[in-house]
């Protein structure tokens, strides 16, 4: 006699595989697939937004930071970021940007106030290294982020580099320094505290940058001053 199918009924009942491979008799376990943390709606996000962005953006630059690690780190929903930016794109041009004109207004100030020309430049060194110590998170991001964002900036008269060549520019018109290029003083001028700036974030100078101001300033005089 034939042995009879598998798939004939046994008593009435198909046999049936059970599902996720439970023995018969047993109850299958559905796993549910896990959903998104939902985070709750955070008041003020915006500044835990950026100031998130800034440890990333200096700590493994803007191309490698994604909106998803921001948010995380700030403890908000991506789409928090969102409603206040495009994209990390336009927060990291935004956050470039505050400290960009903070240094024109900075330096048009120290710059263009009483006083002679070492009185001058003291203060806007001072001024500058003063700005760097409040924050230096946002202030390194803005240093070594220069070449990426400066493209933006178009050439303005209220730009830091434009602010300081009409400086120089007025000072070689007054004879209060040697006839020269302007725009070549500036560029050497700037580039004292700027460089100092860079030697600080990577940990080549020590303490405060303001603890090097007047030897930062005694220096930018010298350039001013040289033929």
């Amino acid at each position: 006699m034939a042995a009879k199918s598998t798939s004939t009924k046994a008593n009435g009942k198909s046999a049936t595989p059970s599902k996720g491979g439970a023995k018969n008799g047993e109850k299958a376990t559905v796993t549910k697939p896990e959903e998104p943390i939902r985070r709750p709606r955070v008041r003020d996000a915006r500044p835990k937004i950026e100031r998130a962005a800034l440890e990333l953006f200096v700590t493994v630059g803007v191309d490698a930071a994604t909106t998803r690690e921001i948010a995380e780190s700030a403890q908000v929903s991506e789409g928090a970021l969102y409603r206040h930016y495009k994209g990390k794109d336009e927060l990291a041009l935004a956050l470039f940007m505050e400290t960009h004109n903070r240094l024109s207004a900075m330096l048009a100030e120290a710059l263009g106030g009483q006083g002679g020309l070492d009185e001058k430049v003291h203060a806007a060194v001072a001024a500058y290294c003063s700005l760097a110590d409040e924050d230096f998170l946002l202030f390194s991001f803005h240093l070594v982020s220069l070449n990426k964002y400066l493209p933006y900036d178009k050439r303005r008269a209220d730009d830091p580099v434009s602010i300081t060549e009409g400086i120089i520019m007025d000072l070689m018109d007054a004879a209060a320094i040697p006839k020269g290029d302007p725009a070549l003083k500036a560029a050497m001028a700037l580039g004292v505290v700027m460089q100092a700036g860079q030697n600080k974030i990577y940990n080549r100078l020590p303490g405060p940058l303001s603890r090097h101001a007047p030897a930062l300033a005694r220096a930018v005089l010298a350039v001013l001053k040289s033929n």
